[in-house]
C-alpha cells in the first residue's frame, strides 16, 4: 500500500480543473472522507474555483494556479484532468514515484500505430487501463503508481458487452450506436454545442468508424474476452447536459436466449458496487444514473434477426470520467474503493 508521505490522511491535487471532469472531482473529493485536497490547477489560473464552479461553495475562494509540476508533485496523488494531448508532457516532470490518474486519453492505447491513426499525434505509451470491473484490473491498479482512466463510451460499451463475447454468447464484431451529453464535448465554446444548435434535435458526429474512442472499445474487449473484436460506433450528440445511453448488438451465437444473456451479465457483476443489471423487462435510462457512479444494464436476444441487444446508461461525468477516476485512486492509495462514490442517482 502507497506511504502517504509520512502523512496520516493522503492529498491529492487536480490539474485541469476548470473543465467539466475536473470540476466534478472537487465535488466528489469534497465528500471524501479519507482525503484531503491540495493544489488546484487550471489554465485559467489567477481565477478562484467559485469563479469556475459556483456550485462548489465549499472550496469558492481556493486560487486557480498554473499546472506546475514541483506545486503539483507535493500531493500524494495527481488527477490530470487535462484536454488529449497535454497529459504526457506534465506527467513526465512528475516524480516517478508520484501516483498519477489520467483522465485523458495519452496513455489509453498500447498499439501505438492506433494511436497515430486516431489521434494524430505523438506516442507517449501505456499505463495500467483502470476499469476495475475488468479481469485482473483491481490487482494491477492497486499495484501501479500511473493509471489511465479510460473514456466515457468505452465504459459503456466494455461493461455492456465484454461478459457475453468472453462467454462466447456472441459474435466479436460488434455494432455501436451511443447518444451523449453535450458536456461529453469539454467545456470549450464552439458552434456546434449552441443551445439554439442542440435542443430539440439529435445528430451523429464522427461516423464512419473514425471516433477517437473506437480502438480504445476494441483494446478493452479484447483484453476481457481474449477474441480479436472489431467495433463499429457511431456516436450521437443528444440534447442533455449529461449522460451515454449505448445500444450495442452484436449476432448471437446458435440457441442463446434472453436468459442465457441477462444470467452472464448478472453472474459476472453479483457483488460489484458500480454495475447494476436491471431486472428483466427494465431498460436503462440517462436519467436514473445522472450523478451517480454506476452504470445500468440490460440485454435481449432478438431472436428474429439472431442479434443481441444490449443497453447500458451512465452519467459521463461520473461514471464515464471523474468517479471512475476516483474508483483508481481508491485503490491505489489503498483505500476502500467505494470511498466518496454513490451507486445512486438524483432525480428529477
Amino acid at each position: 500500500m502507497y506511504a502517504y508521505n509520512g502523512r496520516m490522511t493522503p492529498v491529492v491535487a487536480v490539474a485541469g480543473a476548470s473543465g467539466y471532469a475536473g470540476g466534478e472531482l472537487l465535488r466528489l473529493l469534497l465528500g471524501h472522507p479519507g482525503v484531503q485536497i491540495g493544489v488546484v490547477a487550471a489554465s485559467s489560473a489567477g481565477r478562484t474555483v467559485g469563479d469556475v464552479h459556483p456550485h462548489l461553495p465549499a472550496l469558492a475562494d481556493v486560487p486557480l494556479i498554473a499546472a506546475d509540476a514541483d506545486a503539483l508533485g507535493d500531493a500524494d496523488l495527481v488527477f490530470l484532468a487535462l484536454p488529449h494531448g497535454e497529459s504526457a508532457a506534465l506527467a513526465r516532470r512528475l516524480p516517478p514515484d508520484r501516483l498519477v490518474v489520467d483522465l485523458g486519453a495519452d496513455f489509453r492505447l498500447r498499439d501505438e500505430s492506433a494511436w497515430r491513426a486516431f489521434y494524430n499525434d505523438s506516442y507517449a505509451g501505456h499505463w495500467v487501463y483502470g476499469m476495475p470491473e475488468l479481469p485482473g484490473a483491481r490487482a494491477q491498479i492497486s499495484e501501479a503508481s500511473r493509471v489511465a482512466n479510460p473514456g466515457c463510451y468505452p465504459t459503456a460499451v466494455t461493461l455492456a458487452m465484454a461478459p457475453l463475447l468472453a462467454e462466447g454468447l456472441v459474435d466479436d464484431l460488434v455494432t455501436v450506436v451511443a447518444a451523449s451529453g453535450t458536456s461529453g464535448a469539454g467545456r470549450t465554446p464552439t458552434e456546434s454545442l449552441l443551445a439554439s444548435q442542440v435542443m430539440g434535435s439529435m445528430s451523429a458526429y464522427k461516423a464512419g468508424g473514425v471516433h477517437q474512442h473506437t480502438p480504445e472499445m476494441e483494446q478493452a474487449l479484447a483484453h476481457a474476452s481474449g477474441r480479436d473484436v472489431r467495433v463499429s460506433f457511431t456516436p450521437l450528440l443528444a440534447p442533455m447536459p449529461r449522460g451515454i445511453l449505448a445500444t450495442s448488438t452484436a449476432d448471437l451465437s446458435d440457441g442463446v436466449t434472453t436468459d442465457d444473456l441477462h444470467e452472464c451479465l448478472r453472474a459476472t457483476y453479483a457483488g460489484e458496487p458500480f454495475v447494476r443489471v436491471l431486472p428483466p423487462g427494465s431498460w436503462p435510462q440517462t436519467a436514473a444514473t445522472v450523478g451517480g457512479n454506476a452504470v445500468h444494464v440490460q440485454a435481449a436476444a432478438d431472436r428474429r434477426t439472431g442479434r443481441a441487444i444490449v443497453i447500458s446508461a451512465l452519467d459521463n461525468l461520473v461514471k464515464g470520467a471523474a468517479g471512475q477516476a476516483l474508483q483508481n485512486a481508491n485503490l491505489m492509495l489503498g483505500l476502500p474503493e467505494d470511498s466518496g462514490l454513490v451507486s445512486s442517482g438524483v432525480a428529477p
